[in-house]
């Protein structure tokens, strides 16, 4: 079983979100998204200063397997990019919740938070696929 940390809120495409206060959030995929894509060999981030809106692919993670789109959970400014994973994007399959991360963005509304999962909701949503 994937391991999905009760602290954080996830979307159903499964990113995970992480506040850090201020309205900052940092996101990332989680670790049953990263098993399912296998071994890391690239990972596209978004462009710090861009304006996403929830549900925007803003991201591409790929791997030996596929390249998937990875979505904005929430909408927002993107603040930073986890430049690490330009030349380690195994980070994202060894550590999906800590050194993993793939961005940080200022939420325009944290309402929106309230539509993302919570840990036993995104562990129900991946049982049914």
């Amino acid at each position: 079983m994937s391991n999905i940390p009760a602290e954080l809120r996830y979307a159903a495409s499964h990113e995970w979100v992480r506040p850090e206060g201020d309205g900052v959030y940092t996101v990332g995929i989680s670790e049953h998204a990263q098993e399912l894509l296998g071994d890391m060999v690239f990972v596209e981030l978004p462009e710090v200063g861009s304006n996403v809106s929830a549900g925007d692919d803003v991201a591409v993670a790929e791997s030996v397997k596929a390249a998937s789109d990875v979505y904005a959970p929430i909408s927002g400014e993107i603040l930073a990019v986890n430049e690490e994973l330009e030349d380690s994007p195994e980070l994202v399959n060894s550590d999906p919740y800590g050194d993993g991360w793939m961005f940080r963005i200022k939420a325009d509304d944290e309402s929106e938070l309230a539509e993302l999962l919570d840990a036993e909701g995104y562990e129900n949503s991946i049982d049914e696929e």
